[in-house]
């Protein structure tokens, strides 16, 4: 797997999945909506740790500027 996410758009991932689980887990939201939620949320915390998006692969689209994009 070749990473494609930069340093900000691993962050921004990661950032949007912590606050669907807070407003899981403070109960802020609708129960519904944020179960709903649950699912990109954990794709958005997945490919943010992992620095690779399938999506961005299919489009061909890098937000890495590492030369050795396996590092």
């Amino acid at each position: 797997m070749e990473r494609n996410l930069g340093t900000t758009d691993k962050a921004i991932r990661i950032l949007i999945a912590v606050i669907i689980s807070l407003l899981f887990i403070s109960e802020i939201a609708p129960t519904t909506l944020t179960v709903i939620l649950f699912v990109p949320a954990g794709v958005c915390f997945v490919t943010g740790i992992s620095g690779f998006c399938p999506l961005y692969t299919a489009y061909g689209i890098r937000t890495c500027k590492d030369k050795d994009p396996r590092a």
